[in-house]
């Protein structure tokens, strides 16, 4: 293992949203993002860091004695390394997610990995960046995450889970609320309203730590 990776922090805590919600997981954040999105909540993480190997990483992981890893950022496809870390991670037999903007491409990943890929909303102000081709390589244990500011990132969402069936798709679709921004109350209201097929998200670590980082 030579791979060297920049993170920003790796902690102990709760899943907080996707599939595995409310499970101990270790999160491992890698620094750097290329977006900038208006509700971003780690903005910490677009630079400063420290260099981790390879081996520095999972002797950390192993500490937390957490059978879930969750890679994150940032964005952690922005290190090229990240599908080393994701591999040996694989390897230690951990179950791995990873989290990606959709901005960059997730056709080289591992396929046991649990990819949870957003589709940026226009009110995220980074709309142009969402990579379609990615869909198309979605997997059963995937998730397409559709982070909702207002009303109209709502329709946008529903229009994007009619024009790519995304309902109709083998992974899981996932509307989450902004936490301060967006009522949950209200979105679940759309949700069932409108009759969508998609799971409302609810961020449970904000919940109950409320906006830090490190949980």
């Amino acid at each position: 293992m030579t791979a060297r990776l920049r993170i920003s922090e790796i902690f102990h805590s709760l899943q907080g949203e996707a599939a595995t919600s409310g499970r101990p997981t270790t999160f491992v954040r890698l620094t750097g993002c290329p977006l900038r999105c208006g509700y971003c909540d780690t903005s910490y993480a677009f630079s400063g860091g420290t260099l981790h190997s390879l081996e520095e990483i999972l002797a950390e992981v192993a500490s937390n004695q957490a059978r879930y890893v969750t890679v994150t950022g940032g964005e952690p496809l922005a290190q090229p390394e990240c599908l080393e870390l994701l591999q040996a991670l694989l390897d230690e037999g951990y179950q791995v997610s990873l989290e990606t903007s959709g901005a960059l491409p997730i056709a080289d990943i591992d396929a046991r990995v649990s990819i949870v890929m957003d589709l940026k909303t226009p009110a995220s102000g980074e709309v142009s960046r969402n990579l379609y081709t990615n869909i198309a390589e979605l997997k059963p244990n995937d998730q397409v995450k559709f982070v909702i500011c207002d009303r109209a990132d709502y329709e946008w969402a529903r229009f994007k889970v009619d024009e790519y069936s995304l309902s109709q798709r083998v992974c899981e679709v996932l509307f989450s609320p902004v936490y301060n921004v967006q009522s949950a109350k209200e979105l679940a209201e759309w949700i069932l309203s409108d009759g969508l097929d998609v799971r409302l998200q609810i961020q449970l670590h904000k919940l109950l730590w409320g906006d830090l980082p490190g949980v």
